[in-house]
């Protein structure tokens, strides 16, 4: 958190000096950026021989080894560090589902009402960088991008939705980069959730997950052509990342937290691969001491004793007590499951270090090597490569573009 309030301090002393750089003559040119996630994409589902469109880029491209996601490897939280460049203890959405003790209410990733919020999101998205400084910008799914955040939307976006077929999203894509060129859009970001339903539901070695890389890599090829067509397939800077990998999950590995603790000795913020949990009133000590103590397949901790290396202790919004399943497992109740919990296939939101949890970065176009390697990288790095292609300034951030410059042609 120190380093981040410095990194904001010097920000906000120099953003005049830092505009003016990257407005200079070293700026990049003024060329499309399409910002592309697939969801759930592990990073080494590239060698599964279902995805030729991504093999094709990644070979005249860059491609690194595997993009570390931050923790917990979960869809909105690193869907946001992507675009911000900060950690999900920074920016604010520390979890899918969580409360803030000041707001006194709670965040459902799937409701409407709790996500359209624009106090939950903290941080400046890439798209309202872009258009602070003038640059229009097209969201066609991404979280958060329909939310008035700093009081600031895309010049066009959607609302997500997921029976919208993929093909269509590249159509649509496509039509706004065929505006006139005072309505054109500089940033595009596009978003398929396919690979991930697939291994929620079936686990990620399944057919089910093959036929969904193939859906998605046919759609990616939709996009490759639909440039080609209009002379901007080396003309447009094309990244695409995911949020996380996959892992499979086993029913033998379920750790039943009410036969550790009373439940009614405790409030569980969000149930899953990591749990919060807050302690009832007068409760906290027999409540820590039944957590804290080692248990098969999970880790607890207090919320200032996290590992520093996972970066998930300065939020307010992260419960007091956190107990992490092992690979495969995934903290439940019995209670809990009793009244529909949902059990799953295929799981995400273990430690960032498992390699299940890996995801994916490719990027290709003008301002790219070509045939590049790289190893791998944290996720929050993603965002100032961003504001460097764009050419604006970047927003405080925990990144570092030096991290990710070497994969840059000039």
């Amino acid at each position: 958190m120190r380093r981040f309030a410095t990194i904001l301090l010097l920000c906000l002393s120099t953003c005049a000096c830092t505009h003016a750089t990257w407005s200079g003559t070293h700026a990049p040119a003024a060329r499309a950026l399409i910002l592309v996630s697939i969801d759930g994409f592990r990073a080494d589902y590239l060698d599964r021989g279902q995805t030729p469109t991504l093999a094709a880029l990644a070979a005249s491209g860059v491609r690194a080894q595997a993009l570390r996601p931050s923790f917990p490897t979960l869809t909105f939280p690193n869907h946001y560090t992507l675009v911000t460049g900060l950690y999900p203890e920074h920016h604010g959405i520390v979890n899918n589902r969580m409360t803030d003790p000041a707001k006194r209410t709670t965040f459902v990733y799937k409701e409407a009402a709790t996500v359209e919020d624009p106090d939950w999101w903290g941080g400046e998205p890439i798209w309202v960088g872009a258009e602070k400084h003038g640059l229009r910008s097209a969201t066609m799914f991404w979280p958060g991008s329909n939310v008035a955040i700093r009081g600031v939307r895309p010049t066009y976006w959607k609302p997500f939705d997921t029976h919208y077929p993929p093909s269509q999203r590249v159509a649509d894509v496509l039509a706004w980069l065929d505006l006139p060129p005072a309505e054109r859009p500089r940033l595009l970001t596009l978003y398929f959730e396919q690979v991930d339903h697939a291994g929620h539901a079936f686990g990620p070695e399944s057919r089910e997950v093959d036929a969904a890389l193939r859906r998605t890599d046919a759609a990616l090829a939709d996009l490759v052509a639909g440039l080609r067509q209009r002379g901007l397939e080396d003309a447009v800077d094309l990244v695409v990342v995911s949020d996380h990998g996959e892992a499979d999950t086993d029913p033998a590995l379920r750790i039943f937290l009410d036969d550790i603790v009373p439940l009614d000795d405790l409030d569980v913020v969000h149930y899953g691969i990591l749990a919060g949990i807050e302690p009832r009133p007068g409760r906290s000590e027999r409540v820590e001491a039944a957590l804290l103590r080692p248990h098969p397949h999970m880790r607890c901790w207090r919320k200032g004793e996290v590992p520093p290396r996972l970066h998930y202790s300065a939020s307010p919004r992260i419960p007091s007590l956190l107990c992490l399943a092992d690979r495969g497992g995934v903290v439940s109740s019995r209670a809990y499951e009793r009244s529909g919990g949902r059990y799953s296939a295929g799981e995400h939101g273990y430690d960032n270090d498992d390699p299940t949890m890996r995801a994916l970065f490719i990027a290709r176009g003008p301002a790219f090597r070509r045939g590049l390697v790289v190893p791998a990288f944290d996720n929050v790095h993603v965002y100032p490569l961003l504001a460097h292609l764009l050419g604006i300034p970047p927003a405080p951030n925990d990144g570092d573009l030096a991290a990710v410059a070497g994969m840059l042609a000039d």
